[in-house]
């Protein structure tokens, strides 16, 4: 019924359904084999070089390999067909068995594996061509260090810039990098002036200009530069400005009543602060790098098992090393971190006085007392200069001052603080460091002593208002107990101070890594206050003629006046007067003594100066008034007696 199938006669199908899917598969493969074959681009000239060295190199191997080939013919019996060996007939059969894109894949595998010794010679070609440019590339090299060396020597050479340059470094711009780079270049010919100064220039034109550009560049006034520069030699006074415009590392202080610092600091690692002892000099201390929380607002702040303070801070409190039971006075305590200290040392023994003359700084120092849990102190609120004088046994005085050591945390001083603010300061000093001298009682059995610390590095602050101190009250300085710090100046442009004053310390931001102090240590030895001495130190009596004798003239002359010794706050040594009315030395001036002694010193005068007739006449009446006296006298003495 249907379509008979005749097995003799083969009707040829065409492809089936997956062969024609593959149908694109061969035309995009014969594409590349066609584009591989005959895509042959221009050479360069130096390519044309390499394709004729690689055909004569390829003509040379296949001569060899015929040459092998015919040797091996000879050797062998078995006889093959003009197809080649069985290998490649093998090998052509494998191949045809293939797909296209594998077999097109064999091909460029093929082509890659005769390309290979191609890209060998072009690499010995290009080392034939380095090696022939070696030597002009040495060339290059000598010319351009040459040049590399003069530009160096030219930079070595400093030069101050002239008028023209100045005039358009007003108007332009600023460009710090470059005055950045002048300040070292100037700070460096300063330091070798003599072998790297410009020819003509003096040593202060070369200041002139250091100063202008370190005021431009860290944005000081030009009073603190100045002061700056005197304190400090040049190759230090840029570390110590660069270290001020770094803030100092966060530091905290263990509350030894409360807990002890190898627990404070496992607690706070565990919230996630990265922290370390501060040094060998502190056992309360530590350094705080970075935190994961506000390291005042943990609950071991909120505890009272430490205090943010300063390392600069501690250091007066250990130089006082008060002893349990004492009573020490703080006088300028605000915001408390000295005053709880203290108590620490003491174990809440003893009586602080925690005094501050602002109230409302007070405040805080109430907080951090109950805080940390402080027993034994009493706040107060007076003026320092009029604190009831009360005798301590220590004193800690930390003076109001301009700051210029904690520029750091307050950057306004670089501008706002002139020679008027620094010697309104060197005078309030003066006159708290006095009140506390005055404080402390000399005749306590472990000694009185004061420590007078203050933030600054100003020598008027500073060793001034100590060598004040010694001059005016009966105390000596002594050894502040810190091994390290820079010892205090005992000799500061015209002034000189006195020697002992190197027992002072002084604490930079560049050497020390904390913020700008001073401390002094000074014991006291009398509370009896000297009255104002001479230049040799010598308490000075005054001779007046306060109880004078007069006698008649057989006994005496005239002239011969007797003066007793009275003791005169304020006055000049006088010798005693002798007879004819003269003295071995000149009286002081008058301007130097009490209105008393002035008085009597001008009648001595007057009487010298008087003419006879007249001095006899000034006799008789003294004469008549020493009768009227004596009868008077008499006279009493009877009326008592009936």
């Amino acid at each position: 019924m249907g379509r008979k199938l005749d097995p003799t006669n083969k009707v040829k199908r065409g492809p089936g359904k997956k062969s024609r899917k593959q149908k694109g598969a061969e035309t995009e493969l014969a594409k590349f084999l066609t584009d591989e074959d005959n895509g042959a681009k221009r050479l360069s000239s130096r390519g044309r070089k390499r394709g004729g060295k690689t055909h004569k190199r390829q003509e040379e191997e296949y001569s060899y390999q015929m040459e092998e080939e015919e040797d091996d013919d000879e050797d062998d019996d078995e006889m093959v067909d003009d197809y080649g060996t069985q290998e490649d007939v093998n090998d052509f059969i494998i191949l045809l068995q293939l797909l296209p894109i594998e077999r097109a894949a064999k091909k460029e595998k093929k082509r890659k594996q005769s390309v290979s010794p191609e890209s060998e010679d072009d690499e010995d070609d290009d080392d034939d061509d380095e090696e022939g440019g070696k030597a002009d590339s040495d060339s290059d090299m000598e010319e351009e260090e040459d040049l590399l060396q003069t530009n160096i020597d030219e930079m070595d050479t400093f030069r101050l810039p002239k008028a023209e340059e100045t005039e358009k470094e007003g108007v332009l711009p600023l460009d710090l990098k470059q005055i950045h780079q002048r300040i070292k270049d100037n700070i460096d010919v300063l330091c070798n002036f003599a072998t790297k100064r410009e020819q003509g220039k003096d040593r202060s034109d070369y200041i002139t200009l250091l100063k202008k550009d370190l005021c431009t560049y860290y944005s000081y006034n030009n009073y603190l530069i100045e002061k700056l520069m005197d304190l400090f030699p040049l190759s230090e006074l840029v570390d110590f400005l660069e270290a001020n415009e770094i803030h100092r590392p966060v530091t905290i202080r263990t509350n030894t009543l409360k807990t002890r610092r190898r627990d404070l600091a496992q607690a706070l690692i565990n919230r996630g602060v990265n922290l370390d002892p501060l040094g060998k000099w502190s056992k309360v201390g530590l350094v705080i790098y970075d935190s994961s929380v506000p390291v005042g607002a943990t609950p071991e702040y909120l505890a009272g098992h430490y205090m943010l303070q300063g390392a600069s801070s501690l250091l007066p409190v250990m130089a006082l090393s008060p002893q349990e039971g004492e009573y020490v006075l703080d006088m300028s305590s605000a915001p408390g971190g000295k005053t709880t200290y203290i108590a620490q040392l003491m174990r809440n023994t003893g009586v602080i006085v925690a005094n501050d003359v602002n109230a409302e700084r007070l405040k805080s120092v109430v907080g951090n007392i109950h805080r940390l849990g402080v027993t034994n102190t009493v706040v107060s609120n007076y003026d320092g200069r009029q604190f009831p004088k009360v005798k301590q046994l220590q004193v800690l005085l930390d003076a109001p001052c301009s700051g210029t050591g904690v520029i750091a945390k307050d950057p306004g001083v670089k501008t706002s603080k002139d020679e008027a603010d620094i010697l309104r300061s060197a005078h309030l000093q003066k006159e708290l460091i006095l009140s506390a001298i005055d404080s402390v009682n000399a005749e306590s059995s472990t000694g009185g002593y004061l420590i007078y610390c203050t933030c600054s590095i100003m020598v008027e602050e500073n060793e001034w208002v100590v060598d004040y101190a010694l001059k005016k009250r009966n105390v000596k300085l002594v050894p502040t107990g810190h091994d390290f710090g820079s010892e205090g100046f005992t000799r500061f442009k015209e002034r000189r101070f006195h020697p002992s004053l190197r027992l002072t310390r002084r604490f930079y931001p560049h050497s020390h890594n904390m913020d700008g102090f001073f401390v002094a240590k000074l014991k006291k030895f009398s509370n009896v206050i000297p009255t104002v001495t001479s230049g040799k130190g010598n308490q000075e009596m005054v001779e007046a003629d306060n109880a004078t004798a007069v006698t008649s003239s057989e006994e005496k002359s005239t002239d011969q006046i007797k003066v007793s010794t009275v003791p005169v706050k304020g006055a000049s040594s006088l010798s005693k007067a002798q007879t004819n009315g003269k003295s071995d030395k000149k009286p002081a001036g008058k301007k130097d003594l009490q209105p008393g002694a002035k008085k009597w010193l001008e009648q001595i005068q007057h009487r010298k100066e008087m003419p006879q007739s007249s001095r006899k006449k000034k006799e008789a009446s003294l004469r008549k008034n020493s009768v009227r006296l004596e009868n008077t006298h008499e006279s009493k003495e009877e009326n008592r007696k009936e």
